[in-house]
Formats: C-alpha cells, structure tokens, sequence
C-alpha cells in the first residue's frame, strides 16, 4: 500500500511542483499551502518586478490552500503564514509522515507541533549551511537552541553537502539524515534548451562567447563582479559578450559600468521561467558569485539542465555538489573579480561534448526522482523504526 505524505509550503514554488509530481506517482501525497501569493507578493518577496509564474505549478499533485488568517499574510515573515486548521487536517489525516521545508513560518510550526501530538512522524526539508552563520551572542545562542529545536523532527532531508555539514553541526544524528537533493524540472529545462538550440536560438560556432547571470541584481548577489570579470576579460583581448537576466536595485549602476567598459551587454530584465531555457541555451556560462546567503543557487541547476557549465563563488552552497572542477564548472573565492574572470575563461575552454555528458551525470543524482526518493526512503525508515510497516 502506497504511503500517505502530507507536505506543507508556504505557496506554490516552480522548485517544488516537480518533486510533488514525482512524489505523487509513488505515494498518497497532499501538498498544502499557507499562503495564496499574488504578483505583487511576487516582487516583494524580492524579484524586483510583480509578476505571475508562466508554469503550471499545481497539475500532476493533489493540493489544497490553507486559510491563512495572519493579521498581515506574506511570506517574508515568521507570523505572515498563520494557519491553525493545519492541526485538525493532520489529526484526521491519518498520515504516515508529514514534511515541512523549514522552520521560519508559524504554520510549520503549528505544523509540527500537531504532528507531535497525533504522533505522525514529520520531517524538515531545508538548505541552511554553516557558512555566514552569525557569531557572537547570535551564533551562541544558536548553538543551545538549534540542536533542541531540531529534535523536534523524526528525520531531516538534506539538499547537499553543507545543508548535512549544518544538520550534523547542530546535533542531528546520521540515522536521522536522508539526502533529498535541491534539484528543477531537468527534463523539461533540457528539451526546451535543445528545441531553443534546433530553432537557431542556441550558440553557433564562431560566434562570441556569452557570459551570463541570472537572478536578483541585489548586494548579496555580486552581480556587479560578474561585469567587472567580463570587463577584464574583454580587455585582455577575448571577445566575451554579458547577458543578465533580472531585475533590482543594482540594475542602472550595472547598465553604466557595463557601458564604461565598452561592453556588448544585454540586459534582458526579470525573464520567466517559460523563457530560461532559450536564454541558458543561448549562453556558454553561467556565473553565480553571491555571498554564503546563496544557500544552495537553483539557477546553477536550471544551467546544468541545459548543459551550461557554471562558476559559482566559494560562499554559494550548491559548489561541493555541482562543481567538479575541469568537468561542470569552476569556484572562485568570494569577491575575488581577477580570479573570477580567470575562472570564467578556464570554463569557456572546456571541451563541450565532455562537458555536456559530464552535466547529464550531474544531473542524474540532482533531479526530481532522487528528491522524492528521499522522502519516501525517510518514511520508509520511520515506519520500520515504529513498527507501522
């Protein structure tokens, strides 16, 4: 008999739909959402630009949304999800697990707590890593909180190797650890690239290398290193040319050193997801050089998915997983815009076809079916550990 997994998440997340789908034709999944985000929300909870997802996020799963009765709904906040009906849903669910992605919403928590109570195993799915964990009294105060708080979860699905590095920082036991990698939708990401390439809107031999950024043009993320590395690069005689896909902050300051540098840049604004594929297929890099608040870096994996290799800074947590230097891509210190640069053209002379099988490789271990795999094989687990076989 099939297992029966409830899942709660804030709202419907692109990152997410493809795990429920492949979660549901393996278990009874039903996936809950606290909140009912709309396309202002959207660019608050920082894309710079309001605006709906262009993909089906709710096909393929059974779902439903909670009443989120919070004072002023968001999710950018602990009480902006409040949702209490969560506690009788999983009172009567008689589910086998439940999973949660974190623990910064008030209804996870309520969540958990109800879990507690009915004695449903439940489950964390996050992507916390140790790198720019605060120090001082924060960091102390952690050190005594975090490993209580952490055993309030049967189990925990790490995403990577830093988020593991951070659960077992904290306490939690190796029996208790399942690996349920970050992943996207790699099969849709990879077909819709190779029909971009087989409609002439991929790279054509002897053109001029594109280097690309995708994401916020906010602080955290660096995006002004990635203008000054290809600054450099075309400097020193290499015909590079800068697409940035996205919107913020850093935008216009981005534009002006762009042309100060006489850069061929494009600067494309937000791009929705319907439309990635056509720009990583058109690219020959994608860089990533944010701080360690770059817990994992999802773009990294939409590239990959595309057979576009990447460099990433040292901070950004995908790097132990995805990276294999001379392979998939390249790491370079944080900040660090000469080595950035170097790295970027020790990626653009990589041989493509190895580099693409190497890619695919990747991406067989990061994917949507070795996520679900470990959530069931957590289940699995507890149910053995209790005797509910």
């Amino acid at each position: 008999m099939k297992r029966r997994i409830g899942f709660l998440v804030s709202h419907p997340i692109q990152y997410y739909a493809p795990i429920f789908r492949e979660l549901a034709r393996r278990c009874d999944l039903t996936v809950f959402f606290a909140h009912r985000q709309d396309a202002a929300g959207q660019g608050k909870a920082g894309y710079g630009v309001a605006f709906d997802w262009d993909v089906d996020l709710l096909s393929g799963y059974e779902s439903r949304f909670l009443r989120n009765v919070a004072r002023v709904p968001s999710t950018q906040t602990f009480a902006g999800c409040n949702t209490p009906e969560i506690a009788e849903i999983i009172t009567e669910g008689r589910f086998d697990a439940f999973v949660v992605p974190g623990w910064s919403l008030r209804s996870y928590w309520q969540a958990v707590r109800a879990c507690r109570r009915a004695r449903v195993p439940v489950m964390v799915r996050g992507d916390s890593q140790l790198a720019g964990q605060r120090g001082g009294a924060v960091g102390k105060v952690k050190g005594v909180v975090f490993p209580h708080m952490l055993k309030q979860f049967d189990a925990c699905l790490y995403v990577g190797q830093r988020n593991r590095e951070y659960l077992q920082h904290y306490g939690v036991a190796s029996s208790r650890l399942f690996f349920s990698p970050h992943c996207v939708d790699n099969d849709a990401f990879r077909q819709a690239s190779d029909a971009a390439r087989g409609a002439g809107g991929g790279r054509a031999g002897g053109r001029r290398r594109h280097v690309l950024f995708v994401g916020r043009l906010v602080g955290s993320k660096r995006p002004m290193d990635v203008v000054q590395a290809v600054a450099r690069l075309t400097s020193s005689g290499q015909p590079v040319d800068l697409v940035i896909a996205g919107a913020g902050e850093l935008q216009g300051s981005m534009e002006e050193a762009a042309r100060a540098a006489g850069l061929d840049a494009q600067f494309l604004g937000f791009v929705n997801q319907s439309r990635l594929p056509s720009v990583y297929a058109s690219s020959d890099v994608v860089v990533l050089p944010s701080i360690a608040i770059e817990t994992w870096g999802l773009v990294v994996n939409e590239a990959m998915a595309c057979g576009v290799p990447a460099v990433v800074s040292d901070a950004v947590g995908c790097g132990p997983d995805l990276i294999q230097p001379g392979a998939t891509g390249a790491v370079a210190p944080l900040g660090d815009v000469p080595a950035l640069a170097t790295s970027i053209a020790s990626v653009l002379a990589f041989d493509p076809s190895l580099t693409r099988r190497a890619l695919a490789e990747r991406m067989e271990i990061y994917s949507p079916a070795r996520a679900a795999g470990g959530v069931l094989e957590a289940a699995d687990a507890l149910a053995a550990s209790t005797g509910l076989r």
